[in-house]
């Protein structure tokens, strides 16, 4: 490669490596960086000071590929640059044709073509190692948003997936709590607000086993379990995303849903996936909440899962409501608004703007035409499932799917 090259340099004392060598490993030394990254930059800059000769396309395009080799290796372009920049002036004191020469005019033609040499090479060394830069970052966010599709789908190989978490700080031995954060707004980024609660976030919980990213145009957030001596640490974990998404986004409103802690890889996956769940039963149910905890919403998932089961509850329990005069709906809504403030009427006829008889007088109604009185507790329980799983099938806004 020309890189390794060290080619005699006409009209210098000595050798190409007997002159050059020594030049380079002291700047290599001053700069504490590998003095590989100068291949035959000196070689170049000593031709054109002695010569007037300007570097070829393919002499520039090898500085370039230097500047990528920084990169990779883990050299800062501003070191890369001192490097080249310390062997140009210890060069320039050893040039014959400043050492030697009596004629100003022919040290200021040989500065000149160093200098234009210099401003060559370190734009394209620049160039080259920002280049390398962009695609190392890009190589890490595809890897980076692999690993965290894998982790959150929970399907991959668990022994690859302990070894891949580990570079992103993540114990998998420990329990995880996935916090999801969505806007409540149609389209909205979320890219900058991830960035910003991702500070706050490692400020709050630490930068070990803590990641947040984006995932179908949510804010994902992962963070390990409270020590047991205080679980508190966690568990307003929802909480504290929705106040710091308040603080750096508070111009539009979020809802945040927190899952439960599981161990193990499969234990974040299992987070995510009640995390996601919640959100959806919150938009279902219309909850005014911007902060929902799976564990309170765990009644759903029992309701969600046999969809079949829940179909006959709705339409055996709640179906006869359709003959009422004022349709499903409104005795539907007083069921809810009962249910929700404890079995108390006022409390209800305060949420439905309505008087109090007008509740008692509803839900006289709902026990005639349907054979379940809220006043009987089995029956109470029965008329509250067939509620909730109304609310959850959309009912009877959207017709109940049929029988199969």
């Amino acid at each position: 490669m020309a890189a390794n090259r060290q080619p005699r340099v006409p009209g210098a004392q000595g050798t190409g490596e007997d002159w050059l060598a020594p030049v380079a490993a002291s700047a290599a030394a001053a700069c504490s960086a590998p003095v590989d990254l100068l291949g035959d930059y000196l070689p170049m800059l000593a031709g054109a000071a002695i010569h007037g000769r300007r570097p070829e396309t393919w002499e520039l395009d090898a500085v370039r590929e230097l500047g990528r080799q920084a990169a990779a290796q883990g050299v800062g372009a501003r070191s890369a640059v001192d490097l080249y920049l310390s062997a140009s002036w210890r060069l320039w004191r050893q040039l014959p044709v400043v050492a030697r020469s009596s004629d100003p005019e022919k040290v200021r033609r040989a500065a000149e073509a160093v200098l234009r040499v210099l401003d060559d090479a370190v734009a394209v060394l620049v160039d080259g190692h920002q280049s390398e830069r962009r695609d190392l970052i890009r190589q890490e966010e595809a890897l980076r948003r692999e690993f965290i599709d894998d982790l959150l789908r929970g399907d991959a190989d668990v022994a690859r997936m302990v070894e891949r978490a580990e570079p992103f700080g993540i114990d998998l031995g420990r329990p995880h709590h996935v916090a999801l954060a969505a806007l409540q707004e149609p389209d909205g980024p979320v890219d900058r607000a991830a960035i910003a609660l991702e500070r706050a976030v490692v400020d709050r919980f630490g930068d070990r086993d803590v990641l947040v990213a984006t995932k179908d145009g949510r804010v994902v957030v992962v963070v390990p379990e409270g020590p047991a001596a205080d679980p508190a640490v966690t568990s307003d974990l929802g909480s504290v995303i929705r106040a710091q998404l308040g603080r750096i986004d508070g111009g539009r409103r979020w809802r945040v849903a927190s899952g439960r802690a599981f161990p193990g890889a499969y234990g974040v996956a299992r987070s995510y996936e009640e995390a996601r769940e919640a959100l959806l039963f919150a938009d279902r149910m219309g909850l005014d909440a911007d902060v929902v905890e799976a564990r309170e919403l765990l009644v759903y998932r029992v309701l969600g899962r046999d969809q079949a089961a829940i179909v006959d509850l709705v339409r055996d329990v709640l179906g006869p409501l359709q003959h009422s005069r004022s349709g499903a709906a409104v005795l539907l809504e007083t069921l809810l608004a009962y249910f929700d403030s404890g079995d108390v009427a006022t409390e209800a006829a305060r949420r439905l703007h309505v008087s109090v008889r007008t509740v008692t007088y509803r839900l006289t109604r709902v026990a005639e035409l349907t054979g379940f009185s809220v006043s009987r507790p089995d029956q109470r329980f029965s008329l509250h499932a067939a509620v909730l799983g109304a609310r959850l099938l959309e009912w009877p806004a959207r017709p109940l799917p049929p029988d199969p």
